[in-house]
């Protein structure tokens, strides 16, 4: 069984959106999905077959103020407009609906990766368990913490889902996946690295502080991830498609030039794809 993953970044995710849109252009489909963030938004477009939707969020809708602005996080504290994205957008008879009922159809297991915001776990949101027209598994995975305040779900707050769980391969192995396929919004050789002062997350996440810890820690568990990933690679069990280059594309970037390029390149790296999943 061959699973997809797409480890999301925000705009820059524009090259998975590049390539996923090869693959539907190409007959490509998958056993396994699972997403972190934007990835998850690729991937549910993916699923509802409509090709070139999210090229359109990225290099259209994000130049709406309702969409990400300063007006935005003064307003309801968030700089990225969820329920507008994810909602007056996505839902039925909206601009540009997503077509819940034909991903539901699939009966492709889809998973969107979040975190809790109280515990700091990790938690695997089945995509068919949300309800037409809600997507409260995408608001919550794309919820990037200090930007936005924590998304809630019933009792409980969400955040991104990439601080608890980056790159989520070790869940789709779980899973019974074989292989994966690992879209990175980075270059391979990129690393991160602690620019910011633990005790800046703990201040910024004072009512949730397990976030606050995790927002350090995930960067050496990205880095740990990725090197992982590499040796999976040279077993063959898995495949990384990762950008030369970012093109100038930020994770809040609205650059529709850069958004483009970096979106071409997409589309044009998903040709390895082919042969990893003829082995």
């Amino acid at each position: 069984m061959v699973g997809y993953i797409d480890v999301g970044g925000g705009m820059r995710d524009v090259y998975g959106a590049g390539i996923l849109d090869y693959c539907l252009d190409n007959g490509l489909d998958f056993s396994y999905y699972i997403g972190v963030s934007a990835g998850s938004a690729n991937i549910a477009t993916f699923l509802a077959n409509q090709k070139g939707r999210t090229l359109r969020f990225y290099r259209d809708y994000a130049m709406r103020k309702e969409y990400m602005s300063l007006s935005n996080f003064i307003k309801t504290g968030s700089y990225v407009g969820l329920d507008y994205v994810y909602g007056e957008l996505s839902r039925y008879g909206g601009e540009d609906a997503l077509d819940y009922d034909f991903i539901v159809s699939r009966n492709k297991p889809f998973y969107v990766v979040t975190t809790n915001a109280a515990s700091g776990n990790a938690e695997y949101l089945n995509f068919v368990n949300d309800k037409r027209n809600e997507y409260n598994s995408l608001k919550a995975s794309c919820c990037i913490p200090i930007a936005c305040k924590p998304y809630s779900i019933g009792d409980s707050f969400y955040v991104d889902g990439g601080v608890s769980d980056p790159v989520p391969f070790r869940k789709a192995f779980e899973d019974g996946c074989d292989k994966v396929i690992v879209v990175l919004t980075r270059p391979i050789e990129y690393r991160k690295a602690h620019r910011v002062p633990s005790r800046v997350f703990d201040i910024a996440m004072k009512k949730y502080p397990a976030v606050g810890k995790l927002l350090d820690s995930s960067i050496d568990k990205y880095n740990e991830d990725i090197e992982q990933l590499q040796l999976l690679e040279k077993q063959g069990r898995a495949l990384i498609v990762a950008p030369e280059s970012c093109c100038g594309v930020e994770t809040l970037s609205r650059k529709r030039k850069n958004i483009e390029q970096l979106y071409a390149l997409g589309y044009k790296d998903a040709q390895r794809i082919i042969d990893f999943v003829k082995e």
